[in-house]
C-alpha cells in the first residue's frame, strides 16, 4: 500500500473514530447545554421578576395573602408566587413533577427561590417543561452532527490533497533516483526541489549511496576487464611452452600425460579468462547492436555447431521457429553465444536419449523463445542463483557446476533488453523462455 494511502486511510480512520465518540457524546452534551440554557433562563427571569417586586412591590402578584400563579396555555412554563413560613429558606434549580387539576402530571425544571419582603417570607418557582427541553435537544443533535460529518468530508479531502501535496518530493526521489535509474547506467544527479528537510536529506543521502555502488561497480568491472587482458598473456605464453615441449624427442610418456593434464588446466583457465573478459565487454557496452539475422538461420547455425554432441547422447532435437521472424537491432555475436550456451546446457545437464525443443510463439505484441529440455532439472531453492557467477550447484555425480555460461547469456540477454523466465522441476527437465520485445523482431 502507498504511504499517501496509509496516511490518507489512518485519518480516516482517525476521524471515524472521533465520530464514534462525538455520537456518543453529543446526546449528553446537548442535554447539558440545554439545561444550562433553560437554568440561566429561569434565572433571568427570578431576577426580572424580583426587579418587579422591588420596584412596584409584592402587591403587585399577591393580595390579600393569595397565592399567585401562571400558566402558558399548553402549561410548557408556569410561574407561582406564595407566601411561606419565616424559617424556610429555599435556593434550587431540579426537576420536579407537578400534579393539575385536571389530573395530568407533568415534569419541569424548577427554579425555587425564597426571598423576604416586608418582613414576609416568599416562595417563588419558575419552571420549564422538559419536554420542551427534549424537543429543543434532538434538532440541536441533527444539526450537530450534520456539521461534524460536513466538516469530516472536507478535512479528509484536505488530507488527500495536502498528502499527495507534501509527498510529491517522494514519489519524484523513487520515480527518478531508483525506478528511473537503469544499474549499472545511472543519470547525472538533480536535486528534487522540496521544503522539507527529511526528503532533501533523503535525496542526497540517495544519490551518496548510488554513487558508491557505481564507482565499486565500476571499478570492479574494469579490475576484471584489465586482469582477463592480463591474464590471457601468460596463459597464452604457457601453452607455446608446452607445445613446444611436446615436439622434443626424448620426452617420456609420464611427462607426455603430466603435460596434458596442465594443458587441460590451462585451456580451462583461458576459457575462464575469455567468459570474464566477454562479460566484461557486454556490461561496458562495447558491442554495436546493428546486426539484422533471421532467427531460424540464427538458430540452426548453433545446431550445426552442436550437433556432434546431441549425436553423442543421442539426444533428440526439435525446432519450430517462424521462418519469417527476423531479429533487428541486435548482435548477431552474442546472440550467438545465448543461444549457444543454453543449448549446450540443455545438453550437458540432459539424460541419454532425451530430447531438446525449441519453439518459437508470439504473445501479446512480444516474442517468446522457448528451448525445454528433459535432463535432470534444478532444484526450486537453486532456480534463483544460476545466473551468479562462479555459483556452484551439484547438479548430479557427473557434474557439480553450470560454469559461466548462465552468466553470459543473463549478461547478453541484458544487453538486448530480453527477460529470461526459467521453469524447472527436479528429475523432470527445464525450459528456460526468452521474452523478446516488438523492437528486436520484425515478421516478414
Amino acid at each position: 500500500m502507498k504511504l499517501g494511502t496509509k496516511l490518507t486511510l489512518f485519518n480516516a480512520i482517525s476521524k471515524l473514530v472521533i465520530v464514534i465518540l462525538f455520537v456518543l457524546l453529543v446526546p449528553v452534551l446537548i442535554k447539558n447545554i440545554s439545561r444550562n440554557y433553560v437554568d440561566s433562563k429561569l434565572i433571568k427571569q427570578k431576577n426580572k421578576l424580583l426587579q418587579i417586586v422591588k420596584s412596584k412591590g409584592i402587591e403587585t402578584y399577591i393580595e390579600n395573602g393569595e397565592a399567585y400563579g401562571s400558566y402558558l396555555p399548553l402549561k410548557e412554563e408556569y410561574i407561582s408566587l406564595d407566601e411561606v413560613d419565616p424559617d424556610y429558606f429555599l435556593d434550587t434549580i431540579k426537576r420536579g413533577k407537578r400534579l393539575f387539576s385536571e389530573g395530568d402530571t407533568l415534569e419541569y425544571r424548577i427554579l425555587s427561590h425564597t426571598f423576604k419582603v416586608k418582613n414576609k417570607n416568599y416562595l417563588l418557582e419558575i419552571g420549564k417543561s422538559v419536554d420542551t427541553l427534549d424537543e429543543t435537544s434532538v434538532p440541536l443533535q441533527n444539526i450537530a452532527f450534520q456539521v461534524l460529518l460536513g466538516m469530516i468530508l472536507l478535512t479528509v479531502l484536505a488530507d488527500q490533497v495536502y498528502s499527495t501535496y507534501v509527498l510529491k518530493p517522494l514519489r519524484l526521489i523513487i520515480k527518478t533516483k531508483l525506478v528511473g535509474q537503469k544499474f549499472p547506467n545511472f543519470h547525472t544527479y538533480r536535486q528534487v526541489r522540496t521544503t522539507t528537510s527529511d526528503f532533501q536529506h533523503l535525496d542526497i543521502s540517495i544519490h551518496n549511496m548510488i554513487e558508491t555502488i557505481a564507482d565499486k561497480f565500476h571499478k570492479e568491472r574494469e579490475f576484471i576487464s584489465n586482469a582477463s587482458h592480463e591474464l590471457m598473456t601468460p596463459i597464452s605464453i604457457l601453452q607455446s611452452k608446452i607445445e613446444n615441449m611436446f615436439e622434443e624427442e626424448d620426452i617420456n610418456d609420464e611427462l607426455k600425460g603430466r603435460l596434458l593434464e596442465m594443458q587441460k588446466i590451462l585451456n580451462r583457465l583461458k576459457s575462464i579468462t575469455k567468459t570474464l573478459l566477454l562479460i566484461s565487454q557486454i556490461e561496458n557496452e562495447q558491442f554495436l547492436k546493428e546486426d539484422k539475422v533471421s532467427v531460424s538461420e540464427l538458430l540452426q547455425d548453433v545446431y550445426d555447431e552442436i550437433s556432434i554432441r546431441l549425436q553423442d547422447k543421442n539426444i533428440d532435437y526439435d525446432m519450430s521457429v517462424p521462418d519469417n521472424w527476423h531479429f533487428v537491432n541486435i548482435n548477431k555475436f552474442l546472440l550467438f553465444n545465448l543461444f549457444f550456451n543454453l543449448i549446450n546446457n540443455a545438453i550437458k545437464y540432459n539424460n541419454e536419449g532425451g530430447s531438446i525443443n525449441v519453439t518459437g510463439v508470439a504473445v501479446h505484441n512480444k516474442f517468446m523463445i522457448s528451448i525445454t529440455d528433459t535432463g535432470i532439472g534444478i532444484a526450486e531453492d537453486a532456480i534463483p542463483l544460476i545466473f551468479n557467477r562462479f555459483k556452484k550447484f551439484r547438479q548430479s555425480l557427473q557434474q557439480d557446476s553450470f560454469g559461466l555460461g548462465l552468466p553470459i547469456v543473463k549478461s547478453i540477454a541484458g544487453f538486448h533488453d530480453i527477460e529470461i523466465e526459467v521453469i524447472s522441476e527436479k528429475d523432470k527437465g527445464s525450459t528456460f523462455k526468452l521474452i523478446i520485445p516488438s523492437t528486436l523482431i520484425v515478421v516478414s
